[in-house]
């Protein structure tokens, strides 16, 4: 299981970059939105990835049972989707409104209306 975790959180880091690459800001979104993705994956894999036991503590027990998944990477996880998702909105609408002023969504062409040089 964990080689093919590992194989999917490399895919996705490769998927991410080569969007955050690319000149489209939508693009762009999508990149740092997959990339979060694979972050999130690769901590939720590294709290342990077990069907057996809920990592619930039992009453009168001060850990949780043996062979428990930790559940400090899934609530880290939790918390990194709600801020990705906050993020992906203000990118979105920042996107929208650079848009709609200057009429393009070419991060070159954007570039070139600054009065940068383009390579």
């Amino acid at each position: 299981m964990f080689p093919l975790m590992a194989l999917l959180v490399g895919v996705l880091f490769a998927c991410g970059v080569y969007l955050l690459l690319c000149r489209s800001l939508v693009r762009m979104i999508f990149g740092i939105v997959v990339v979060g993705h694979a972050v999130n994956l690769a901590i939720f894999a590294s709290g342990g990835l077990v069907r057996a036991t809920a990592p619930l503590v039992p009453p009168g027990g001060s850990t949780p049972p043996e062979g428990a998944a930790d559940p400090v990477p899934q609530a880290l996880v939790l918390t990194a989707i709600v801020i990705g998702f906050a993020l992906t909105a203000f990118a979105a609408t920042l996107v929208r409104q650079v848009v709609a002023s200057s009429g393009t969504g070419d991060a070159d062409e954007l570039q070139d209306e600054r009065g940068g040089k383009a390579s």
